[in-house]
This record gives C-alpha cells, sequence and structure tokens, in this order.
C-alpha cells in the first residue's frame, strides 16, 4: 500500500486504475485549458505569512457552511459521471462525506440516483440543479430531492450551454463507455475498474433513465442531454425555482461582481465563484482571482464559497483567508475515489484537513475564524488591473 501524502498521490494512482476517457474526463478543461491550469497555479502566486512564538494549542478546522456545522470548510462538489469513476461512486462518495463531517453535493448528471444516494446515508445531502428545457421533468426532479430530504439546492448558472472539451469529443466519451477498439483497448487495462462496474448498481444516468419517455439507449440518452439545457435561463427564471424549492439555495457559476450583485438581490444562501472547473469559457479569470470583486460587491449579503482549482488544504486557507466562507473539492475527492474507492475519498478529506490544520498553526491562527487577510501576502494587482 503506497504511501499517501498529498493529493498528487492519489491522482498518479487514479490514472493508473481509471479508463482513460473517464481520467480525460475529469482531468481537462475547454478549449486550451487556459482557465484550468490557471484555477490552481494562481493559487501558487498567493504567499502565506509565517508567525511564530504564538499559543499553536487547541486548533479545530470546525466551521460553518449555509448554518451547517462543518468538520472543515470544504464541500464536495457536484461532479457529473462519479458513477463512472469507480463503482457506485456518488454514494461512496457521499457516505465518505458523511462520516468525515462535510456536506456532499449530488450532481443531476449523476450515475447513483438521489434515491440511492438516501438509501445509504443518514444525513441530508446537497443536490445540484442544471435546469432543463424539459419543465415537468425538472419539476419531478426539484420534487424527489425534497423527497430525499436534501438540505439545499445548488442551481447551477453556467452551463446553458456546453464548452467545448476536446478530449471528451475525441474519447467520444458516453456512460456507459462505448465499445470501440480503442475503448476495448484501454479497458482490458483496468481490470480492477471492471470488475468492480460489472457488480455496480447503476451505469447509467440515474436521475434521468426510468424518468424520461423515450430514452431507450446511451444514444437516445445522450442526445437527450445535449438538447435539454435550457438556453433560456434568465434571473426570473432562477427565482421561480428558488420559490419552488422553498428551502437553501446556493447559486453555482459566478465569476463577475454584477452578476453577484443579481444572485445576492434574490436572497439566496450562499453564491458560488466558480468557473466550473476551467471547463466552460476558456480564458476567464481563475476563480480564486474573480473572488475579492465579488465578495467587494455583496458586502456581506450573502454566503461567498469557492471552487475550481482547490488541491490542498494550503488553498482552502487562502481562499478563506481571502474571504470565502466555504469551499469545494472535485477532482481532488475524485482522484482519491477513482484510486481506492471510499477510502481514497476519505483519504482525500484528511490530507486536506491535515494540510489545513499545520498551515493554520504556522500562520499563528487556532481556528478558521481567525483566518483573514492579515495571514496572506497578495501580489499587488492580483485581481486584475483591466482596461475599462
Amino acid at each position: 500500500m503506497p504511501v499517501i501524502t498529498n493529493i498528487n498521490d492519489l491522482k498518479r494512482i487514479y490514472e493508473r486504475r481509471v479508463p482513460r476517457m473517464f481520467y480525460d474526463y475529469a482531468e481537462s478543461g475547454s478549449w486550451t485549458e487556459q482557465t484550468f491550469r490557471e484555477n490552481t497555479s494562481d493559487f501558487d502566486q498567493i504567499r502565506l505569512r509565517q508567525r511564530v512564538a504564538v499559543d499553536m494549542s487547541g486548533r479545530s478546522t470546525a466551521s460553518r457552511m449555509i448554518g451547517q456545522d462543518v468538520a472543515m470548510p470544504v464541500a464536495l462538489a457536484p461532479v457529473g459521471m462519479t458513477g463512472m469513476q469507480h463503482a457506485d461512486g456518488e454514494m461512496k462518495s457521499a457516505m465518505a462525506a458523511e462520516d468525515f463531517g462535510v456536506p456532499f453535493t449530488l450532481s443531476t448528471m449523476s450515475i447513483n440516483s438521489i434515491e440511492d444516494v438516501a438509501s445509504c446515508t443518514s444525513k441530508p445531502f446537497w443536490f445540484q440543479l442544471y435546469v432543463m428545457n424539459d419543465t415537468d421533468y425538472t419539476n419531478r426532479l426539484i420534487q424527489r430531492a425534497k423527497d430525499a430530504k436534501c438540505s439545499a439546492l445548488v442551481i447551477t448558472l453556467d452551463l446553458q450551454i456546453l464548452g467545448q472539451r476536446h478530449k471528451d469529443l475525441k474519447n467520444g466519451l458516453s456512460a456507459p463507455p462505448k465499445l470501440t477498439p480503442k475503448t476495448i483497448a484501454n479497458l482490458m487495462t483496468k481490470w480492477t475498474w471492471g470488475l468492480g462496474m460489472l457488480r455496480a448498481k447503476r451505469r447509467e444516468f440515474g436521475n434521468i433513465v426510468g424518468h424520461v419517455d423515450g430514452i431507450s439507449d446511451a444514444s437516445s440518452l445522450m442526445s437527450w442531454t445535449k438538447e435539454q439545457f435550457d438556453l433560456t435561463l434568465d434571473w426570473g427564471k432562477i427565482e421561480k425555482l428558488i420559490k419552488a424549492w422553498g428551502g437553501k439555495v446556493i447559486l453555482k457559476g459566478v465569476l463577475d461582481a454584477e452578476d453577484a450583485k443579481m444572485a445576492a438581490k434574490l436572497g439566496v444562501d450562499a453564491i458560488i465563484v466558480s468557473n466550473h472547473g476551467g471547463r466552460q469559457l476558456d480564458g476567464a479569470l481563475s476563480s480564486i482571482r474573480s473572488l475579492a470583486p465579488i465578495l467587494d460587491a455583496v458586502g456581506g449579503d450573502v454566503e461567498v464559497h469557492l471552487d475550481s482549482g482547490i488541491r490542498s488544504g494550503q488553498d482552502v486557507l487562502k481562499a478563506i483567508a481571502m474571504g470565502a466562507s466555504g469551499t469545494y473539492i472535485g477532482r481532488s475527492y475524485i482522484y482519491g475515489l477513482g484510486a481506492m474507492g471510499q477510502k481514497g475519498v476519505t483519504t482525500a478529506l484528511e490530507v486536506i484537513q491535515r494540510e489545513m490544520d499545520i498551515t493554520m498553526a504556522l500562520c499563528g491562527e487556532r481556528t478558521m475564524a481567525g483566518m483573514g487577510r492579515h495571514n496572506l501576502l497578495v501580489p499587488k494587482g492580483f485581481e486584475g488591473d483591466w482596461q475599462d
């Protein structure tokens, strides 16, 4: 058993064990992948201030996100097709998150269904919604999340149209994978993954199959999905969805201060500064660069969370010190899941929490609430000095 000391250790095992099309699905961005790369590299530009001769005892990474106690201000982000990374991937990730004490967010485009995840967890999880043209389906999906006692609805705003991801097109990405000569050759080297998938509860999109008329096979499912993202989604429709849900709402995919103001006016519980992991508008700013202007724009009227680019506990602390009240990890836990299943997700969370704890101590702080800009050295013009 290899010694796991950081998220990259999990990534290396993950790459060996998971079929190439699903590895590429997670480990890629749109177009040139500039934004995908800068989501992580921009964190490196922020330095931490070391402090000494301070009391480092009694530390805690505990915090709160939308009123919920969390072991650390880190939630598992919604990731489509998680159940293709490892058999029953959403269920295993949700169980790991519950045991650890952090929120799990289930994607609309999950393999395991809302009901599957509810059946294996005892605490409420969050549900991420893609708004579809089929309003009857969307309404039934919201009701299913209510019936499963989901405690928050995460509405994704930045996927009305799908950004072009070259690797997915070249790989012929599908769930389950299409058996082409190239795919078969790769699957023959992934026996552990394949044996697990044979025993998996599901191998298709569990929130769609059986819930939409006319979906008979993988090809009809994929074509339906591509046609369904609602191009007409606007603030008026979002407001109606918020009212239909009637509970806690998080809006995901905000990168612009003006959009943040609009979101805050709707009275949501949180917004997530996110560029979809660099998978939508290539050339957009990284999430960490976009954070401060959005915080200034909303002025404390709404919780501001951040995702995209977090690969370590230090990244989490930098986001919190910059002013975010919560963060999300996607790829970081997917690496763990693909590498070692549920245990791998737990390992990823342990790695991040351990890095947070040690770094917090060396910065002279003992709690998340104590972290602030005073703990950082941020380059001048980090948010950009752009022409009006």
